[in-house]
């Protein structure tokens, strides 16, 4: 499969020389320019590469002026043949000469989000991109206002910024229909490394520092894809971002027998209880759910839900910490379903929360029955606003049209389709995130999580750094901010992010320079 990634990828084709077209709308006005056609292989369904120029106001009044260009990298076979498409918007600024062209030595940054299944709009609209969807508050309308404000937590003052999508996501394609044989572990991680690797080719930026930015199964695909591009293509990057991400799957699909799915949880129950009783979660207010769930609650779980003794103590403290009756507790023997608190949050309301963040609750749709089937508030929320507010970033502001695709903003195909491995082991990226950081001594790393994300607790990622060796120390660090899954809806959340995410690069482009010295 490795072999067949890395072959399907062999050849980039890039487009024709760019022409001038109308500006789609007023913010300067954008010029527009589009690829010529003919362009690359036959059978191409999305249309020619749209660059268009822009500038943004931030609130602080600082003007950031981009080259915005949403198109496709197209990959081929040795033959020739197109096999996939692969959509992409790049936001680049401008270099110091005013000639339009972006700096070479400027940091470009690739983005990805998980599912797998999801495409990158989570972050490019939600968390880095120039523009943000506003999507602060306790509930999610699915019929909100899709309208773009400039994004106040913008990465493009310190990196240029290209968005990816993987085949079977937003606009991205097989060529022949048969996506399947992109949807596993090895073969989406060469695909994407190859498609990394075209773009810097493509547009002259083999020689900028490189990062990495993932978001969910993004983040899990990161030191993978670092991995390949170190060893198989012969690129390295200076550093990776990795947002709520999974790092090994044997960790959060635990069967409820295993305490370690109880343990890396329960801080996270903690954190939401907090909020609920109008505090904000800290190192500090965490610590004692923290040393408690590796310590007498793992012991307490250990000697199993027979014991009298064990259960009468995991029920008070649990229920303290998490903020739930004892009783509710005990009846579950003090090993809470994420699905259960969800429900019990709210009971009293008929309201659930969201898995993805405890501080967005929507409408229970069956309150009165035992057991009720509902959609995540902010997951399945956000679905409509994100998908029309991309299709309207693609058509009104970047010119890119593409009337006869739908727009996958979150495919369930993708997701069950994927083949997780043949091997007795669950996935996981630990392995490759620690080779990746022992060949590049230079290398930095940020874990990022929310506190109030059931989904990635980010108690299982900081108990596996623990695990990890020092590598000299400082290049692999763990942030934890309020919020949950998508803890940059918040607005000081975002704010912490943005400058944590500056300083990783700062300090790795201070080691690469050192290194060159």
């Amino acid at each position: 499969m490795r072999r067949f990634a890395i072959g399907l990828a062999a050849l980039l084709l890039v487009g024709a020389p760019l022409h001038a077209q109308p500006s789609p709308h007023g913010e300067r006005p954008p010029e527009t320019r589009r690829a010529a056609e003919p362009r690359g292989p036959e059978g191409r369904k999305l249309p020619a590469d749209s660059v268009t120029e822009h500038s943004v106001t931030l609130p602080d009044g600082r003007v950031l002026a981009f080259t915005a260009r949403a198109g496709s990298l197209p990959l081929v076979d040795e033959a020739g043949k197109l096999q996939a498409e692969i959509a992409f918007i790049a936001y680049t600024r401008k270099g110091g000469d005013g000639a339009g062209k972006a700096e070479a030595s400027r940091p470009v940054t690739f983005a990805l989000n998980g599912g797998p299944g999801a495409a990158s709009a989570y972050l490019n609209i939600g968390a880095i991109g120039p523009w943000r969807l506003p999507v602060e508050g306790t509930s999610i309308s699915p019929s909100a206002p899709i309208g773009l404000v400039p994004n106040d937590g913008t990465w493009l003052d310190f990196t240029d910024l290209v968005f990816l999508d993987p085949v079977g996501t937003g606009y991205s394609r097989a060529a022949d229909g048969d996506a399947k044989r992109y949807w596993s572990i090895d073969a989406d991680a060469s695909v994407l490394s190859s498609a990394i690797a075209r773009w810097l080719r493509a547009n002259d930026r083999m020689a900028a520092p490189k990062f990495y930015v993932g978001e969910s199964y993004g983040g899990f695909r990161g030191p993978l894809i670092a991995a390949k591009l170190q060893e198989e293509i012969g690129i390295g990057l200076s550093g990776m971002v990795l947002l709520s991400p999974v790092l090994d799957f044997a960790w959060l699909q635990a069967p409820r027998t295993t305490p370690w799915g109880h343990v890396i949880k329960l801080p996270s129950f903690a954190a939401a209880a907090i909020e609920r009783s109008g505090g904000t979660p800290t190192r500090q207010t965490m610590a004692e759910a923290e040393a408690y769930a590796t310590g007498a609650y793992l012991a307490d779980l250990l000697k199993g839900p027979s014991d009298e003794a064990a259960l009468a103590r995991l029920s008070d403290k649990v229920g303290a910490l998490a903020g739930l009756d004892p009783g509710f507790v005990r009846r579950q023997a003090g090993r809470l379903s994420g699905q259960s608190v969800q429900r019990e949050i709210g009971r009293e309301t008929g309201r659930v929360a969201s898995a993805y963040d405890t501080g967005v609750t929507g409408w229970d749709p069956d309150p009165n029955a035992a057991a009720s089937g509902f959609d995540d508030p902010l997951l399945t929320g956000l679905q409509a606003p994100l998908t029309s507010a991309m299709i309207a970033l693609y058509s009104e502001k970047l010119n890119y049209r593409v009337p006869d695709l739908r727009y996958e903003l979150l495919n369930n195909q993708v997701n069950r389709g994927w083949t997780w491995g043949s091997g007795r082991s669950a996935p996981e990226a630990l392995g490759a995130l620690r080779g990746v950081l022992a060949l590049d001594g230079n290398m930095r790393v940020l874990v990022a999580h929310g506190y109030t994300d059931l989904v990635t607790p980010y108690f299982a990622s900081k108990l596996l750094i623990d695990q990890m060796p020092a590598f000299g120390g400082g290049r692999l660090e763990l942030a934890v901010y309020p919020g949950g899954h998508m803890f940059y809806s918040r607005p000081d959340s975002r704010a912490a992010f943005h400058r944590d995410a500056a300083a990783l690069y700062a300090a790795a482009l201070a080691a690469r320079g050192a290194a060159q010295r």
